[in-house]
């Protein structure tokens, strides 16, 4: 514990019975002697001593009735510390070393000065500064000095028995050092206090708003202040204050509301105060955005865009910007303008509001899309009588498309995208209006497009009868169901084409060949164009008569007949008829017998083709004489002169006729004279067998040969010729 260092005053005490224990064996020093002792701060009295030898140490005692306060010093002068202000204490000293310590000087008593007064001290405005304390204890008076800190200038000062005083006249913004003190009765002074204080600065000068309209926001610059430390600028507009503060000389005042008028002014700070603020500088905004934009077409062709007015806007300048890039602008004091527009384009339109500050911000950009243009380059094409294929240019804006073909017994409507329709089911003979529009999502359909007149085809007409009015000659009758159309008949066969026309109601089919099969049918023609055929109706001619036909008598009472083909004929029926009789016969061949014939007889001759369908052309051809009737009882006899004589019955004896033989050693024939019976051939081979015909002369083709035939003998002795009479295989005999 006595080892430990000690604080000197706390510890006195301690310190003391320490040093007593330490240095018992030893002597204790002398007593010292105070030379003086006085106070110069408030706290503190400084005690002045003669040395004692011996010494090593001091303690000083100042006592205040029962309570006292010891410090241990070294050397004089020492100085107690911790007092009270204005206080009288009584102040002993003590020399110690290690045999102890002294018995305490004789006593001074010492009065503590006054404490300082606290100033309490600001600068009102910017050339005074006020300075104001509490009242201290056992203070008489007090002195306050106030001089620049730079130690320009005189020093001002003042003593007062008040708690308070103001320097005037004093420089703006400058610092100044404040010095206070107080004393007593005796006109001792006490602690002075000392405080630094700076005047508050003038109001800034040349006070600018430089506004910037597209941010919105004015930058404030001003002249610098002396001794201000920052700046406040006020922007207010009603009871919206916006401050801004900064250490520079400008200040940027951001969210500042369009259509606005400020009043701005600036504050000049510092530690002492402020400024007054600056008269104010009026700030008038850009004017905002124009609302209540409206557009209209109040005529095709024409915008009408209309508008709110705008608080501080002094005019308006609207922009027009259309979808293929052009632009256009109107400039005006009103509240609308007027455009020019086309069909089919999309225009983006802003408003903006102007006036000294400048271009309000955008507003809303609204789009108006007009109505698409009017389909152009139109086009109607029939692909059948009642279908007709619509096609036009396409258009700008036209998202659809709607053909609409008023006419007949009612409307047809065709929707699509392309540019194409085909409309269908159409009324033959009929007029129509077909009108294009265009259509879009944004604004609907174009209303004033032009119609455009199509006439359909004629009506297909209905083939009532076809009758033959004559050779070669069919009448073909329809109902007539067209208006002003011209009706064209056409029989169409393997033959080839055949026509006829008329307006009416039927027209004649001429020269159509026989034995032919066509296919009948009809159609309208009209400006409009051509209907659709009739349903055809089968049309057969009667078969062809045959061109060639020939009569060749195979005997006496059969005829046979030929003939080319007919066209067209299946059966043929071939007559011959007389007075006498009649021969006919129904074949499929182009040939026939005809028997039970008559000889010597004219007969008419006639044949009928005959088609598969029962048509039948007559056929009368040049008339035909059966050959002259075969004479009877040939006999022959033998001439002198090795001839022979042929002897007969004849039928008619106007008829000639003339006598063949046929044997193996020659051929042999004679004819009478006109109205002669019998013939002669001379030198005739005897010894041979020969076969007689005798037959009717005719002028018209070969000799008859279906006479009957017999079969002589001629011999070479005797006067006499056998007749042998052969039938069928039989061998010759002689007679």
């Amino acid at each position: 514990m006595c080892g430990a260092k000690s604080k000197p005053l706390a510890f006195a005490g301690v310190l003391l019975g320490c040093l007593e224990m330490i240095f018992s064996a030893n002597t204790a020093p002398d007593i010292p002697v105070i030379d003086q002792a006085y106070s110069k701060l408030s706290n503190s009295i400084t005690v002045e001593w003669r040395a004692v030898p011996g010494a090593t140490n001091y303690m000083l005692t100042a006592q205040d009735g029962d309570s006292f306060v010891e410090t241990i010093v070294k050397n004089s002068p020492g100085t107690v510390t911790g007092l009270k202000p204005g206080t009288l204490y009584q102040i002993t000293v003590r020399s110690i070393n290690s045999g102890g310590k002294s018995q305490p000087s004789p006593f001074r008593k010492v009065k503590t000065v006054l404490a300082a007064p606290i100033l309490s001290v600001h600068s009102p405005k910017s050339d005074s500064i006020a300075v104001s304390w509490k009242a201290v204890h056992m203070a008489a008076g007090f002195s306050v000095s106030l001089m620049r800190s730079d130690g320009l200038g005189r020093v001002l000062k003042q003593n007062t028995t008040n708690t308070s005083l103001i320097f005037t006249n004093l420089d703006p913004g400058t610092q100044y050092t404040v010095k206070a003190y107080a004393w007593n009765a005796n006109g001792m002074p006490g602690d002075d206090f000392t405080y630094n204080q700076r005047t508050s600065p003038n109001a800034p000068v040349d006070v600018k708003v430089a506004f910037n309209s597209g941010a919105l926001r004015a930058v404030v610059s001003w002249m610098p202040t002396e001794g201000a430390l920052t700046y406040s600028v006020t922007v207010s507009s009603g009871l919206l204050k916006l401050r801004c503060n900064t250490s520079s000389a400008s200040c940027m005042v951001p969210s500042l509301q369009c259509s606005s008028e400020y009043d701005v002014s600036v504050t000049a700070h510092n530690d002492a105060g402020s400024s007054e603020p600056t008269d104010a500088v009026s700030l008038k905004t850009i004017p905002c955005a124009p609302v209540n934009i409206s557009i209209e077409e109040d005529e095709p062709g024409h915008l009408l865009v209309s508008w709110s007015s705008v608080s501080l806007g002094h005019y308006y300048v609207v922009f027009v910007k259309s979808d293929d890039g052009l632009e256009e602008h109107c400039n005006t004091s009103r509240t609308q303008c007027h455009f020019q527009s086309d069909c089919g384009f999309t225009y983006f339109i802003s408003v903006f509001a102007y006036n000294k500050a400048g271009q309000s911000p955008l507003g809303d950009v609204l789009n108006y899309t007009t109505a698409p243009c009017c389909p152009g380059d139109f086009r109607a094409v029939f692909v059948s009588s009642d279908t007709v294929r619509v096609t036009w240019a396409p258009v700008r804006g036209a998202d659809l498309y709607e053909t609409r073909a008023a006419g007949g017994s009612g409307v047809l409507l065709c929707r699509d995208t392309a540019t194409a329709c085909s409309l269908s089911a159409l009324q033959c003979s009929t007029s129509y209006n077909i009108t294009v529009y265009s259509f879009s999502e944004a604004r609907g359909s174009s209303a004033s497009c032009a119609p455009h007149y199509v006439a359909t085809a004629p009506c297909s007409p209905e083939i009532k009868n076809i009758s033959k009015e004559g050779l070669s000659v069919i009448s073909v009758q329809w109902q007539p169901n067209n208006e002003e159309a011209m009706y064209i008949v056409t029989a169409r066969g393997e033959a080839g084409l055949w026509h006829c026309t008329s307006t009416r109601n039927s027209c004649s089919l001429m020269d159509l060949p026989c034995g032919s099969a066509f296919s009948v049918s009809a159609i309208a023609r009209s400006p409009a164009g051509q209907s659709l055929p009739s349903y055809s109706i089968p049309l057969e001619t009667a078969p062809c008569c045959p061109n060639d036909l020939i009569l060749t008598q195979v005997t006496q009472s059969v005829t046979n007949i030929s003939w080319s083909v007919g066209r067209g004929a299946q059966t043929y029926v071939t007559t011959l008829e007389s007075p006498r009789g009649q021969a006919k016969c129904h074949t499929l061949q182009t040939y026939s017998l005809l028997g039970c014939i008559t000889c010597g007889t004219n007969y008419t001759v006639s044949l009928r083709a005959i088609s598969e369908t029962g048509l039948t052309s007559s056929c009368t051809y040049q008339g035909y004489s059966s050959s002259a009737c075969c004479p009877s009882g040939v006999k022959l006899y033998r001439l002198s002169n090795n001839g022979i004589r042929v002897f007969w019955r004849a039928s008619d004896e106007t008829m000639n006729y003339n006598a063949d033989l046929h044997g193996s050693k020659g051929n042999f024939s004679c004819t009478p004279s006109s109205g002669l019976s019998h013939c002669d051939i001379t030198k005739i081979p005897c010894g041979d067998v020969y076969t007689v015909l005798v037959a009717p002369v005719t002028d018209k083709g070969p000799k008859l040969t279906f006479c009957p035939k017999k079969i002589y003998s001629v011999t070479c002795s005797g006067s006499s010729v056998g007749m042998v009479i052969y039938r069928g295989k039989s061998n010759a005999k002689h007679i």
